[in-house]
């Protein structure tokens, strides 16, 4: 499967364990590096609809700014929290998988198995 796409951190061992596990199922998908490639907006969008969540179901708190901006609060949008994951792409949690069947958070890194 060539088509097969992971955003991922290598300093992230979940996102590691994820590239190695669909490297041993026989992918060998294209390689993202987020923190270096940023994100937009719409790609932000696109990618979320396809996954059916919202970016507070996918913003990482863990590690980063996320609470100091506000973007916990409950009152926070998803414009903001989105707005705020293009400004600083840590705040994306990790990995994401896109395969023609779909897109996934890897975590736990099994949940990119459905989608091979």
């Amino acid at each position: 499967m060539s088509d097969v796409v992971i955003y991922h951190n290598p300093n992230c061992g979940t996102s590691r364990n994820t590239l190695a596990l669909l490297r041993e199922k026989g992918v060998e998908p294209k390689v993202v590096e987020y923190l270096k490639a940023g994100w937009t907006e719409p790609q932000l969008t696109a990618l979320f609809a396809q996954m059916g969540v919202s970016p507070r179901d996918v913003l990482r708190v863990r590690g980063t700014d996320a609470e100091a901006r506000g973007l916990t609060a409950p009152g926070a949008s998803d414009a903001a929290i989105l707005k705020a994951m293009t400004e600083n792409p840590v705040l994306v949690e990790r990995p994401i998988v896109v395969t023609p069947k779909g897109a996934v958070l890897g975590r736990p890194m099994e949940r990119v198995l459905d989608l091979l």
